[in-house]
């Protein structure tokens, strides 16, 4: 392919190359991090303090765990460690417990991580499972609900600069008769199963592992209420086209 012609000139490896520079870990000697056993419910009845939003020393790591707590005013020690936790196994290494002392703060506090998580730490959270879930379905679900998820941000930051509110349809008369990237066939607006097809088997899945259901359900939840994402939008431009017929 001439790369002049290519959304990302260099392909793959470039693709890597600034992919990789995102995940440099920080200093493991920097990273304080409660240990695997520790008391989950002791750290869910403790407040985030002055002392966490000021850096205790100098570091990176010091500098990013004070910006995360400042984004926990009121909330417990528990949902800030589960925002300290993602942080850290964004990165291409962590502390080794990472992974495990993650599942397990969802496997034995999910009721109370839902509590205290806004919905932002919450998709941070079911993400993360893509790479550090402890089942092969966790896994599966985690990447499912990562690529859903991301690929909505861009659409719908990207849908912005249109001029129509998210919450507002478009018409279903007069669209642009265009071809669809890669030779996609057309969607059916009265009888299309698309969207159908790609939440149903994750959410079904999802709800076969006690790890990750309750928040991959929490999350679907809310999706099917939200007023104002593609997939509202698509019901109703189908009770507009139904109206019109």
């Amino acid at each position: 392919m001439d790369q002049r012609d290519a959304t990302y000139e260099g392909g793959l490896a470039a693709l890597r190359a600034r992919y990789d520079a995102r995940r440099k870990p920080y200093h493991p000697d920097a990273v304080a991090l409660p240990p695997l056993d520790a008391d989950l419910a002791a750290l869910a009845a403790q407040p985030v303090g002055q002392d966490d939003l000021a850096p205790a020393n100098p570091t990176r790591w010091a500098r990013k765990r004070a910006r995360i707590a400042s984004e926990f005013p009121g909330k417990s020690q528990l949902a800030l460690l589960n925002a300290l936790l993602i942080s850290n196994l964004r990165k291409s290494s962590a502390p080794e417990h990472a992974p495990a002392l993650f599942q397990r703060i969802w496997r034995e506090q999910h009721a109370h991580l839902i509590g205290q998580l806004d919905l932002r730490w919450k998709v941070s959270s079911v993400m993360t499972f893509a790479d550090h879930g402890a089942t092969d379905v966790q896994r599966q679900v985690g990447q499912a609900l990562r690529m859903l998820f991301s690929m909505m941000k861009l659409y719908e930051f990207e849908r912005l600069f249109g001029g129509t509110a998210p919450a507002e349809p478009h018409p279903v008369r007069g669209r642009l008769h265009s071809p669809l990237p890669l030779q996609m066939e057309d969607y059916s607006i009265r009888k299309g199963g698309l969207d159908i097809n790609i939440l149903a088997p994750v959410w079904d899945l999802a709800l076969s592992d006690p790890g990750i259901a309750p928040l991959a359900d929490h999350l679907m939840q809310e999706l099917n209420r939200d007023p104002a994402n593609i997939f509202r939008r698509l019901r109703l431009m189908r009770q507009q086209f139904q109206d019109k017929t």
